[in-house]
């Protein structure tokens, strides 16, 4: 008979659910590590058909690991498993592995592609980057905010600029000197840090033909075309352009129930940090004035924005730009100003 595992996984152990013929045969918990697991599966599930457990911070590792040692595994939608796993009376995680090994027998779940490490380590350099500019921003606004206190007001300018400039309104004030300078300090350091992960983007994004295709997009730099490719991975992940828009979340919300029917905001669902620097690209075609910049998808943009404002046009070219960076990843063809909005 077959046999279908549930696991509920956390940091340090890990729930384990075995089921066969819709009875639960064995139940216990373990250390979370993908190699005592598989000798546990292999113990009391020499006959597993399926292996289940949610996504979640250790699903990369502990799915490729089980895939490794020959483990029939796969990676489901939290958000679903949730909604089915919350009507049990007792919250436990035997139950919720339980509950995760009935899903897996029934076939009531939805699968989550997990990215390769590979991917993950391109997508980590853009998340630290990324993590890196903003805690520099956050302490030159800080340094600016402590300077105001005393009637010193910064200059505007940023980099070597910001840092003389302070340096300046803190001559002859050598109390106040003492606290803002460790932060200057601070701030420099971490502007370094970042600038050599930049580095890293820039090169990554030299040696990728797929990313220097992307490129050619008028406000696509190296973060969004590497980011982009990240996360799609391969073109032939979707089936359509148009479902990638779906995936990122830039499509709007639709709820129907009898002579309700409306459309929302956008889902939001997918990949957060990519969908950010859609928008921030969107926002550069429109803003930006020069001859690189005129194509047909940033006229529509224009239009847009006359009748549903700035935001919502922002958005929509966002999501026209997903559908179309997939497009030429699968073609292999440059952006064409000419039909850039035919998406």
């Amino acid at each position: 008979m077959d046999q279908y595992i549930g696991l509920d996984v956390s940091l340090k152990d890990t729930a384990v659910s075995i089921r066969e013929n819709r009875k639960r045969i064995w139940r216990g918990k373990c250390p979370s590590d993908p190699k005592v697991l598989s000798q546990i599966i292999r113990k009391h599930a020499p006959h597993a058909k399926l292996v289940v457990f949610e996504t979640g911070p250790l699903s990369t590792w502990f799915y490729h690991a089980l895939k490794a040692e020959r483990i029939p595994a796969i990676c489901i939608e939290a958000r679903h498993a949730q909604k089915v796993l919350n009507e049990t009376l007792n919250k436990t995680d035997a139950n919720d592995a339980d509950g995760l090994a009935q899903l897996a027998e029934a076939g009531f779940y939805k699968v989550v592609r997990v990215k390769t490490f590979d991917n993950m380590v391109t997508r980590t350099l853009v998340a630290e980057r990324s993590q890196l500019v903003s805690i520099s921003k956050q302490l030159s606004n800080q340094i600016r905010g402590l300077l105001k206190t005393f009637g010193l007001i910064v200059p505007k300018g940023e980099g070597g600029v910001f840092d003389a400039n302070v340096r300046a309104l803190l001559n002859g004030n050598s109390g106040l000197a003492a606290v803002i300078l460790p932060l200057l300090e601070a701030w420099r350091d971490i502007r370094k840090r970042a600038s050599n992960l930049d580095h890293q983007l820039l090169v990554a994004s030299r040696q990728s033909r797929a990313t220097k295709l992307l490129m050619t997009i008028p406000g696509v730099g190296a973060v969004t075309a590497v980011s982009y490719i990240a996360a799609i991975e391969d073109p032939e992940n979707f089936p359509t352009s148009r479902s990638v828009g779906a995936w990122l979340g830039l499509t709007t919300r639709r709820y129907q129930s009898g002579e309700i029917d409306y459309d929302g905001h956008i889902s939001r669902r997918g990949d957060g940090r990519l969908r950010g620097l859609l928008y921030e690209a969107a926002t550069v075609l429109l803003t930006r004035t020069s001859a690189r910049t005129e194509c047909r998808l940033k006229t529509w943009g224009l239009k847009l924005r006359e009748r549903l404002g700035f935001k919502r046009a922002a958005v929509a070219v966002a999501r026209k730009l997903a559908v179309i960076m997939h497009r030429m990843l699968k073609t292999g063809e440059a952006f064409n100003p000419l039909a850039g909005a035919a998406a």
